[in-house]
């Protein structure tokens, strides 16, 4: 067995050649090591919808070179940056990988280390993320500050901070994993394609709703998946969310709820007619975006304060799909794996792999009757992907 077991941890919203590049990068980086995804699902970290589901997403993952796919469960895949960092390393850790490999637009390694350290364990820094909330800031753009303050140093673009968020989920966990960046090549927020072969998924997704050409941005089999194809989008469900914010009595039930967003949301929700209108009249200074957009989402999937509190450990490994040395590397592991490792949904009872059929459910709404059936069945019938 290769002394290496490298770990990513990704969307694939879609996949696109920058992915393609990782993975290639990561293969150069070790070698005939295998490498283990750790996949976020049907909701994104940001409070989007994937546009393609989790079974195709392991399907392309696998034909370019992934060994082990296993998902990311809903509570941290649509969540703040903390919290899927937590829940993606914890996995990754279970899996007994040793090396990290994610994308950075710093490519700074040594620095991204020293924030960390600094948040972890120097006294004035909790201080500071106070100063700067009660200045009205939002907490992301909080801890920036609070770190600039202390090191000079300033990340403040999103794989980096996504990045911190990882390396502290290994430091505080004193977890044997070690990190590495790979220079990110485009960028991140970006909604227009460029002539470039690397376009960010963003500018991809943009492009898809506008009718243009991506087939020079992804690899083949993206492209088969994606072309002539109805790909859902967050405004697909906004009747289906209204109807929620209308209905329910006590929306400050749900998880990042409190008594001024719900008033907000009641007052708003019948003047506007998708998300982006009712997120930007909600919003204020301390409240970003992402927030906003994942908050609406678990309003959606009735993802509750109590469940966000119930679900704070990740509680089993569900895999989606494997190579040939995928399945090699896990026969030699499994049996030292601390926490279920579950190929056939019916094989565990569990609240969190339950209520993940409910999102794959909640998912399914906007599809035609065919492709929803088939996704719901997929979930207790379906058997990992293999090479």
């Amino acid at each position: 067995m290769s002394k290496h077991i490298v770990g990513i941890i990704a969307e694939y919203n879609p996949f696109h050649n920058g992915h393609l590049y990782h993975i290639e990068k990561v293969k150069e980086m070790f070698p005939d090591s295998p490498i283990i995804l750790v996949l976020g699902g049907n909701f994104t970290e940001r409070g989007d919808v994937s546009i393609l589901d989790k079974w195709e997403k392991t399907a392309i993952a696998i034909k370019n070179g992934i060994d082990l796919v296993v998902e990311l469960p809903f509570p941290f895949s649509c969540a703040s940056a903390d919290i899927f960092a937590k829940g993606s390393i914890d996995i990754l850790n279970y899996l007994g990988v040793t090396d990290l490999v994610f994308g950075s637009e710093s490519d700074d390694i040594e620095g991204i280390k020293k924030l960390v350290e600094t948040e972890l364990s120097n006294p004035d820094f909790d201080n500071l993320v106070q100063v700067y909330l009660r200045m009205g800031y939002n907490y992301p753009t909080s801890l920036s500050k609070a770190l600039e303050d202390i090191t000079g140093d300033c990340f403040k673009l999103p794989n980096d901070i996504l990045g911190i968020s990882y390396v502290k989920a290994i430091f505080s966990n004193n977890y044997k994993i070690t990190p590495h960046t790979i220079k990110r090549t485009n960028d991140y927020h970006s909604k227009e394609l460029n002539n470039m072969s690397i376009n960010s998924a963003t500018s991809i997704r943009e492009a898809l709703l506008n009718n243009k050409d991506i087939k020079d941005s992804v690899p083949s089999i993206t492209y088969s998946y994606l072309k002539d194809k109805k790909m859902p989008k967050l405004d697909d469900y906004f009747n289906l969310l209204k109807y929620k914010i209308i209905s329910c009595n006590d929306l400050t039930i749900y998880n990042l709820v409190d008594s001024g967003i719900a008033t907000k949301l009641k007052k708003e929700i019948l003047n506007n007619y998708n998300f982006d209108e009712l997120i930007n009249k909600v919003k204020s200074k301390n409240l970003t975006y992402s927030r906003l957009s994942r908050t609406l989402i678990y309003i959606l999937c009735d993802y509750t304060k109590v469940q966000a509190k119930e679900f704070k450990e990740v509680e089993y490994i569900r895999l989606l799909g494997f190579s040939n040395k995928g399945r090699d590397y896990l026969n030699k592991i499994k049996k030292d794996v601390d926490i279920p490792i579950i190929s056939k949904f019916t094989r565990e009872k569990d609240k969190m792999l339950e209520y993940e059929y409910k999102i794959t459910k909640i998912y399914s709404l906007v599809f035609d009757k065919d492709k929803a059936k088939s996704l719901i069945e997929a979930e207790y019938k379906m058997k990992p992907i293999r090479e």
